[in-house]
């Protein structure tokens, strides 16, 4: 079960690099859409889960820096709309 939890922590972080590669493209500069911060807190918190299970404190340290920046980018976008570029 774990390594299935793990496993979708990483398809959930790929997800986030073809959301932006995508969107970037079509918009022909570089852009960063709210799916990419909510697939980072999603496979964030499932790969913090997953780090929790196997004690790993670099990969928990890691997960848990990472999903604070994560949420503070939403409460930007959530806080001021109107600087977010939407493509």
């Amino acid at each position: 079960m774990w390594l299935g939890i793990g496993l979708l922590g990483q398809a959930f972080f790929s997800a986030r690099f073809l959301v932006q590669w995508i969107a970037s493209e079509r918009a022909r500069k570089s852009v960063v859409p709210r799916a990419f911060w909510f697939f980072s807190v999603g496979g964030g918190f499932t790969l913090l889960a997953y780090a929790i299970y196997r004690l790993d404190p670099v990969f928990i340290l890691g997960q848990g820096a990472g999903l604070f920046v994560y949420a503070r980018n939403l409460y930007f976008i959530y806080r001021h709309p109107e600087r977010v570029a939407h493509p």
